[in-house]
């Protein structure tokens, strides 16, 4: 598919984030581009050079859709890169990407600790179902990396900072490794975000982004994002998974997404500045066992974080308490400005506790088998959110 040269190239995230994929309406001049919930487009009188399982061309709203392709225009240019593939969720993205690439008898090196979601499709889906060798590495551990590669392997995945975890990976060391080996190189960059990291810069071949979270920021929209400067991949991704498997994303979520992702420089800017302040309040804090923020000075991360994450560390605090599972739950429900809810990157600030049953848990750092918490920070004051936290431990006695 063709893509349409970005006008802002050069410019300021801020301003990229307001102008790319930005236009007048044409039938009225309204200067916000229209939601189009149709499911079908007039054809051409003439069909003869129609491909019906192709992206070229709006018929039908699988094959895309006009708001779909406006927000592809805007994340391409968060991510300086050649092309992006919007779909229907985060989820959706990884699995269009990783069915496209791969085929039975390809190795893929996933990481240790991962969003669920990975884990489940190589842990349980990809090599049980068709006959893809997946073998988990800690990411963290360059020499690990080494050891588990082959001139076999197809494909490595990484997520960095990881979920949940908030470990730290080298993009251009893995990229280097995985290119020596013929392998390619993808990127989870959904905790960073483009506003502090850009994976293509460093080495990566691909980079996903679940839309849901930062770049929409208002807990209503669901989608996906693949993001590459290989664009003969990128079609056959649009064709085998977005056309032919189906997980396309809706007019609606891509127009919602579209119009959160307005101010997502602005609202990453705040959200790294809280988070910040509010790990280096949990370091301090007696009945904190431990804080994972790659912005701590002490946090093993942090240095190659200082690197690669340009403008900030995020908004996700992992850290611990010295309570059981029963007691974190009670101090999560305590809370009143924070919203005891799963993901992350809303404008509200989310806690969801890992507990010490979890099937993967024994996959962690064992710092991170007890009273561990995963926090998503929002846009409320962080004194707020501090005295949240503080009156919350106080209630289950710590």
């Amino acid at each position: 598919m063709a893509k349409k040269e970005n006008s802002f190239k050069g410019y300021g995230i801020n301003t990229q984030a307001i102008h790319t994929g930005t236009a007048y309406d044409e039938g009225t001049g309204a200067v916000r581009r229209p939601l189009h919930m149709a499911n079908s487009y007039k054809l051409p009188d003439d069909l003869s050079q129609v491909n019906y399982s192709s992206t070229d061309l709006l018929m039908y709203s699988r094959n895309g859709n006009p708001n779909q392709h406006w927000l592809e225009e805007k994340i391409a240019a968060l991510h300086d890169a050649d092309d992006a593939i919007v779909l229907a969720s985060g989820v959706g993205a990884l699995h269009a990407l990783f069915w496209t690439l791969l085929k039975t008898g390809d190795r893929v090196l996933y990481p240790k600790v991962s969003y669920m979601a990975v884990y489940r499709m190589f842990h349980e889906l990809f090599n049980h179902k068709f006959g893809v060798e997946t073998v988990m590495v800690d990411m963290t551990d360059l020499e690990a990396v080494r050891k588990a590669i082959t001139p076999g392997t197809r494909l490595v995945h990484i997520e960095t900072p990881d979920n949940p975890t908030n470990g730290v990976t080298d993009i251009a060391a893995i990229a280097k490794i995985a290119h020596e080996n013929g392998a390619v190189l993808s990127v989870d960059n959904t905790f960073a975000s483009p506003y502090n990291q850009r994976p293509l810069e460093l080495g990566a071949d691909f980079v996903v982004e679940a839309l849901t979270k930062f770049i929409n920021g208002h807990g209503d929209a669901q989608g996906g994002a693949i993001i590459s400067n290989d664009l003969s991949t990128m079609d056959r991704i649009r064709y085998e998974a977005q056309v032919n498997v189906g997980s396309v994303i809706s007019p609606f979520n891509a127009w919602q997404i579209f119009r959160g992702s307005v101010t997502f420089p602005l609202r990453m800017q705040r959200i790294n500045e809280s988070s910040q302040k509010i790990a280096e309040w949990l370091e301090q804090r007696e009945n904190v066992t431990f804080v994972s923020y790659p912005g701590l000075p002490g946090n093993p991360g942090h240095e190659l974080a200082r690197r690669q994450m340009k403008e900030g560390y995020g908004g996700v605090i992992s850290f611990g308490v010295k309570a059981d599972d029963k007691a974190v739950e009670k101090f999560c429900a305590a809370l009143k400005v924070v919203t005891f809810a799963v993901s992350l990157g809303h404008d509200e600030s989310l806690i969801f506790p890992q507990p010490s049953y979890d099937e993967r848990i024994h996959l962690y750092p064992e710092k991170f088998r007890d009273g561990f918490i995963r926090f998503s920070v929002g846009l409320e004051e962080p004194e707020d959110i501090i005295s949240d936290l503080d009156q919350a431990m106080k209630s289950i006695g710590l």
